[in-house]
């Protein structure tokens, strides 16, 4: 409940630089740079050595390689971060696999064995875990089917149950896909169902709602859609579909950019935060990894 409290302390939120060795190989090769193990812990260095970064970051989410790692001048990445109030976090799923018998939707790994991995990870430092569910929304051909979403709250709510056993924050992470060209009123309806399942296995595997952080899609329209929305329309879809599926328990509800650019993300964000009705109760800001980080690599 403390790690909680501390994550979505208002003001700050939460760096997520857990990208697998493929996926920052995928970042490396956008800038023209090797994604060698040495490349990797300078960028990571980067990231983490920003000046003044713990002003406005309360937490970052590694990769296991990362977590491992030390900088380049020897000190472990998560005792770096620890000393500067950062709270070290972990990602623990292992991918996506395929749920057959679906059109292609996918369920989460890495249940198995992961309480012996949470308490590993634990005893190195880490306070936090995220485990990152996908939805993605296609009606022309049944998506998201009942098998996807049950298999969604289940694995989210058995892997927070765990985390939090192992003593560890368990962001609960059910990302809708902005892929299709789906409406911004279709985004809420589904994201409103999914996140009623999620929370409703989240009661009966009995987490403690105190204890976990949220970090859901905003409401927004498919990619492919032509429809206009504003900041505004964004930060009320996602606020109303929040407010009705969410407890006040939660202290904290970290968004994904889910592609985002950084500005479109700031500015849905901002948007969220000043809107007068619907009122929320929990602290909402950002565990951005993209939105972040894609001016930086530019630079780098």
């Amino acid at each position: 409940m403390a790690t909680a409290k501390q994550l979505a302390t208002p003001g700050k939120g939460i760096l997520a630089s857990d990208e697998s060795t493929g996926t920052i190989g995928n970042r490396f090769k956008q800038i023209a740079v090797e994604n060698t193990h040495d490349n990797r812990i300078a960028y990571r260095d980067l990231l983490f050595k920003t000046p003044e970064i713990e002003k406005y970051i309360s937490g970052a989410i590694l990769y296991d390689e990362t977590a491992r790692d030390s900088d380049p001048d020897g000190v472990k990445f998560v005792e770096g971060l620890t000393k500067k109030g950062i709270v070290p976090g972990i990602k623990i799923d292992v991918g996506l696999t395929t749920i057959e018998g679906t059109n292609d939707e996918t369920a989460t790994m890495g249940l198995d064995g992961m309480a012996a991995r949470a308490k590993e990870y634990y005893d190195m430092g880490c306070r936090f875990a995220k485990w990152r569910a996908v939805i993605k929304i296609d009606k022309a051909n049944g998506c998201p089917s009942d098998q996807a979403i049950e298999e969604t709250a289940h694995s989210l709510a058995r892997y927070g149950s765990i985390c939090q056993h192992a003593g560890l924050v368990p962001i609960i992470e059910p990302e809708i896909l902005q892929d299709g060209a789906h409406s911004i009123q279709e985004c809420a309806e589904i994201s409103e169902k999914v996140f009623n399942a999620v929370q409703s296995a989240i009661i009966k595997y009995k987490l403690i709602q105190e204890g976990l952080l949220w970090k859901p899609n905003m409401i927004t329209k498919g990619a492919e859609c032509k429809d206009e929305t504003s900041p505004e329309e964004v930060a009320f879809y996602t606020v109303r579909t929040l407010s009705r599926t969410i407890p006040p328990s939660v202290p904290g509800i970290t968004f994904l950019s889910g592609g985002q650019p950084e500005e479109t993300a700031s500015l849905n964000l901002n948007a969220i935060n000043k809107l007068a009705f619907p009122k929320h109760p929990w602290n909402m800001s950002f565990s951005y990894g993209r939105a972040l980080q894609t001016s930086v690599l530019n630079a780098w």
